[in-house]
């Protein structure tokens, strides 16, 4: 499965999909919290937005959801029931989270088959409608969420996000380990914090090391998407709901590094249209 770098061909998807009009449904993922997944999922979405593509971001993080934060984005979606939810909308983004749902202070205590349900109520009773990318932003690890995912609709293929220290690849290997297992083709490594660049001097510093992801994905046969540098501008932008790629702030190195990084996943995501797509995974105890 490790030599081909979308993991192994399988059998045909079945026919079943909860959202048809969602030509590709990408999740981003990461083997522990604090490598600013969330932000590369934000921002990933508005770099291929910008570059003319529909998109829908889905805050797959039940438990601590972000995205509305992120986004400057809140209130309950409209409409009740099957098929019949309107997602809320941010620049020019449609979204769901259970952020909308629930009180900021509310703490989501639900066990595994709750967390089931819900992914597939965000997939099938959200009025997607037609849309070139579906982003799932998922929970850091390897649990309930990213499974329920897998096992509920035909993911097209996953990202991985990590930093350059060796200890997050340590971890982000269990994230690519389980996308694998779950049949879910691994298109693409994002290496974030990967530099710092001085604003007033230009000199760049690699705080955090530089290239560790690149080597590890390389040696994985995973494809490296590219590197996303450290500036403050994206942290203060995503705690007031200006994420980087819509806030002025941002130096326009930072803008082009998530440029990059769409216009590569979309490449990756253009080679799997002529190989055969992965069989769903089927999760005893959850229907």
């Amino acid at each position: 499965m490790a030599d081909h770098p979308h993991g192994a061909p399988g059998a045909e998807q079945p026919a079943s999909n909860p959202c048809p009009g969602v030509k590709n449904i990408i999740a981003v993922g990461a083997g522990k919290g604090g490598v600013g997944k969330s932000t590369v999922a934000v921002n990933l979405a508005l770099a291929l937005k910008e570059q003319g593509a529909s998109v829908g971001l889905m805050d797959g993080d039940v438990y601590g959801p972000s995205i509305p934060k992120m986004l400057g984005s809140s209130g309950a979606p409209s409409g009740a029931g099957p098929g019949q939810i309107k997602p809320n909308e941010a620049f020019g983004l449609k979204l769901m989270s259970m952020g909308y749902l629930l009180d900021a202070d509310k703490p989501m205590i639900v066990r595994g088959p709750i967390i089931h349900t819900v992914v597939r109520q965000f997939l099938g009773d959200v009025l997607w409608g037609e849309l070139d990318y579906l982003i799932v932003d998922l929970p850091p690890g390897t649990g309930d969420v990213a499974l329920s995912l897998a096992q509920s609709c035909p993911l097209t293929a996953s990202v991985v996000v990590s930093t350059p220290q060796d200890v997050a690849l340590i971890d982000v290997q269990k994230a690519v380990s389980m996308f694998r297992t779950l049949n879910v083709p691994v298109v693409g490594m994002v290496e974030n914090m990967s530099w710092y660049e001085c604003p007033k001097c230009g000199e760049r510093e690699e705080i955090f090391g530089h290239g560790g992801a690149k080597t590890w994905a390389e040696e994985q046969k995973i494809p490296f998407l590219g590197g996303v540098p450290m500036h403050a501008s994206v942290a203060i932008g995503g705690d007031e709901g200006k994420p980087a790629l819509a806030d002025e702030r941002t130096p326009e190195h930072v803008r082009e590094a998530f440029r990059a990084l769409a216009t590569s996943l979309a490449t990756q995501v253009a080679t799997l249209a002529s190989l055969p797509k992965q069989p769903l995974i089927q999760i005893e105890g959850l229907s």
